[in-house]
């Protein structure tokens, strides 16, 4: 029980490994997209975040429970809305940095 696991001082235990499954396919989706244009440090986070946003958060504990209960049909789904997120965003930023350049 989480309260339980608060109270022993186990925090790390349970709740340091909840992240949004979403995060890791952008950024492999960024990093496919930009292979041969490398970019610096603060771009990339910033079309992460943009990505990020327009994507539903899919919080899970580990990778391979999400890998185990999707189909393949959702699995190449969600694939495609994070190369579109990751595409949008990239315009998005892209633009964003031209006007304010």
């Amino acid at each position: 029980m989480l309260t339980s696991a608060f109270s022993r001082g186990d925090k790390a235990a349970t709740v340091d490994s909840i992240h949004n499954y979403y995060e890791h396919m952008v950024l492999d989706e960024l990093q496919r997209q930009l292979r041969d244009h490398p970019h610096d440090p603060d771009f990339i986070a910033d079309v992460a975040c943009v990505a990020l946003n327009h994507l539903p958060p899919r919080y899970i504990r580990y990778d391979v429970d999400m890998a185990f209960y999707l189909s393949p049909k959702e699995s190449m789904e969600m694939e495609e809305k994070v190369s579109a997120a990751v595409r949008s965003a990239l315009h998005f930023v892209r633009q964003r940095g031209q006007r304010g350049a």
